[in-house]
């Protein structure tokens, strides 16, 4: 299986000098910190009010926030797999759960990661922290492009629950008070050891997934309860973070992403966004970006503009020196114009899954929903009485950000353009969109 799946991976990967990148210069080194159920409403350059997040509002102020940035599913075990392979959830075959321990979901050993791309150039490649992509031996880390894993292989709500390093459990069961002061102990080891080399660092934090749980330094700190205080010690975590790469002299030449995989859970702030985690409105799936990179990325920047974290793959594969996948379809685009100059949206549309049809498109400033559901059960109209009828509603997000008009009537061109680009999409990604309209009442 080794074999064959490095013979994929030659197959569609060219890999160009060790030496140059897009950008220019030596290769930058790239961090990727994902929080786990992490509202779009939780960090203070978001509009938190009760969580203290310096560190990260630091990242903004230095770096470009993104304020319409979506994952690329609703839960985590998609989502997840949709930012390391730039493609639709859909396509990989990750719909209808997440993997768990009693099940045999998992990201296919034949799909091409970011750490694949990034290790066939001679990046060091590790992830700490929950991997959520397969439980089963077939399915874990190591397997796709990493170097080295430190963390958990699924949600901590799930059972068992072992701490890993590498192939081996070295803590069970796992004490989860202090797992994000050792992620960060992990992480800053990993930079220190390869600061003079090329590196990629994929830190997934196991919070603020419930059930929640935080170390004494941090207990009782936030106005916003114990959640509060797990964001506040993810905070603190990036916080050293960006500490170590400026001790190291490494901060001019290494982009720091941070975002969330879906929207918050039971807790949490989706600010003014409708909905949350389950959903495909606007609360379960925009999600917090912020993106560091001094000198490259000008600081203080706010975009609007759509993007996805599908967008990471070509984006950071790009900025490594290395070419695309050419035997699969990519869905993502390259970003890097929409954070170093302010560039539109590389997307005509983007698409919102419920599960594995398409529940929407966002383009430019609109989006049109055709499907949702409330609590899993689907509620269904007949197209001659519903009031929707069977185009959908259509929101204008930057006047509605909170999907509460529909404008569909008033702008029957753009209802005409995105239903072409959802019919397009059901084609292509060879899933359905509804005939009739669905929607929460």
């Amino acid at each position: 299986m080794a074999t064959i799946r490095l013979c994929l991976l030659l197959a569609c990967m060219a890999v160009v000098s060790a030496c140059s990148d897009a950008v220019g210069g030596l290769r930058p080194n790239i961090i990727v910190i994902m929080a786990d159920d992490l509202g779009y409403g939780d960090i203070g350059v978001y509009g938190a009010s009760l969580i203290s997040t310096p560190h990260l509002d630091r990242m903004s102020t230095e770096g470009i926030r993104l304020d319409s940035f979506y994952a690329s599913a609703n839960v985590c075990t998609p989502s997840r797999g949709g930012l390391l392979t730039g493609r639709y959830p859909v396509r990989l075959g990750l719909t209808a759960d997440v993997a768990r321990p009693s099940n045999d979901i998992g990201l296919a050993r034949e799909e091409v990661t970011i750490a694949d791309a990034l290790q066939a150039t001679g990046y060091r490649t590790a992830l700490i922290g929950k991997w959520h992509l397969g439980s089963q031996p077939q399915h874990a880390p190591l397997h796709y492009g990493f170097d080295t894993f430190y963390g958990l292989l699924h949600s901590n709500d799930m059972h068992p629950l072992q701490l890993y390093q590498g192939s081996q459990v070295i803590e069970d069961p796992v004490n989860q008070s202090t797992l994000t002061e050792r992620y960060t102990d992990q992480a800053v080891a990993f930079i220190e050891n390869n600061r003079s080399n090329p590196f990629f660092l994929y830190l997934a934090h196991t919070f603020p997934h419930t059930p929640l749980h935080t170390a004494a330094p941090f207990e009782g700190q936030s106005a916003a309860g114990l959640y509060g205080d797990t964001v506040e010690t993810l905070d603190w975590s990036t916080g050293r973070i960006l500490d170590t790469l400026q001790s190291l002299g490494l901060d001019d030449n290494t982009l720091v992403i941070f975002t969330s995989d879906n929207g918050p859970w039971f807790e949490g702030s989706a600010s003014h966004l409708r909905d949350r985690k389950g959903a495909s409105w606007e609360g379960g799936m925009r999600v917090p970006f912020i993106a560091r990179w001094p000198g490259t990325i000008p600081a203080a920047q706010v975009s609007n503009e759509p993007a996805m974290n599908i967008d990471l793959f070509p984006t950071l594969v790009a900025m490594a020196g290395g070419e695309m996948p050419d035997d699969r379809p990519i869905d993502g685009k390259d970003i890097l114009p929409m954070l170093t100059r302010g560039a539109p949206s590389p997307h005509e549309a983007l698409y919102l899954f419920q599960n594995d049809r398409i529940a929407g498109v966002r383009s430019g400033q609109w989006k049109l929903v055709v499907e949702s559901s409330y609590r899993n059960v689907i509620t269904s109209f007949d197209n001659s009485q519903s009031y929707y009828g069977p185009s959908g509603l259509l929101f204008d997000l930057h006047l509605d950000p909170g999907e509460t008009y529909s404008f569909a009537r008033e702008n029957p061109d753009v209802v005409t353009r995105l239903r072409g680009y959802l019919e397009q999409a059901q084609r292509d990604l060879d899933t359905t969109v509804p005939e009739t309209m669905w929607f929460r009442p």
